[in-house]
């Protein structure tokens, strides 16, 4: 019994960081699961939770995905070999996801956006969300809405207890 328990942790998830502004600043459409490529300092920099994903987005050059900003601090038991924080790291999607997500960027206004970035078999993931961006009003209208549910669910508590 013991050892199944041991399989399941190996198969969850495994959080690393999250884009929080990302769905503040847009509205997000699809969302892809991608690998992507890293040397092993960054592995064991994300290991220790040493990432940001607030600036980053994805790109799509010449047929490939490629994951732009996205700043993993360098390793601190690293030698002269150590990675540079900010270079830009390639995605691993099928040739058929690439191409659904070039003609969907093409269209005006949407981009690619890194959601969370998390561990899953031992392989590092990004959650990529094709987005379009909010404008201000928005903006302001998420956040009413937020704080009319919260409000709600505060009420629904207090009549519970």
């Amino acid at each position: 019994m013991v050892e199944n328990k041991e399989k399941v942790n190996i198969r969850e998830k495994i959080h690393i960081t999250e884009n929080k502004k990302a769905r503040h600043e847009f509205f997000i459409e699809e969302v892809y699961e991608a690998g992507i490529s890293l040397v092993g300092t960054e592995v064991k920099s994300l290991r220790a939770g040493r990432a940001n994903l607030t600036d980053a987005y994805a790109v799509i050059k010449n047929g490939e995905a490629w994951l732009m900003q996205a700043h993993i601090s360098p390793y601190k038991e690293g030698t002269y070999n150590n990675h540079e924080p900010k270079r830009s790291r390639k995605l691993l999607l099928h040739k058929f996801e690439i191409r659904k997500l070039h003609s969907k960027v093409n269209e005006k206004g949407y981009t690619l956006i890194p959601l969370r970035m998390y561990f899953f078999r031992g392989k590092v993931k990004v959650e990529i969300a094709v987005a379009k961006g909010k404008k201000l009003y928005d903006k302001r209208d998420s956040i009413a809405e937020k704080d009319a549910r919260r409000q709600i669910e505060r009420g629904m508590r207090h009549q519970i207890h």
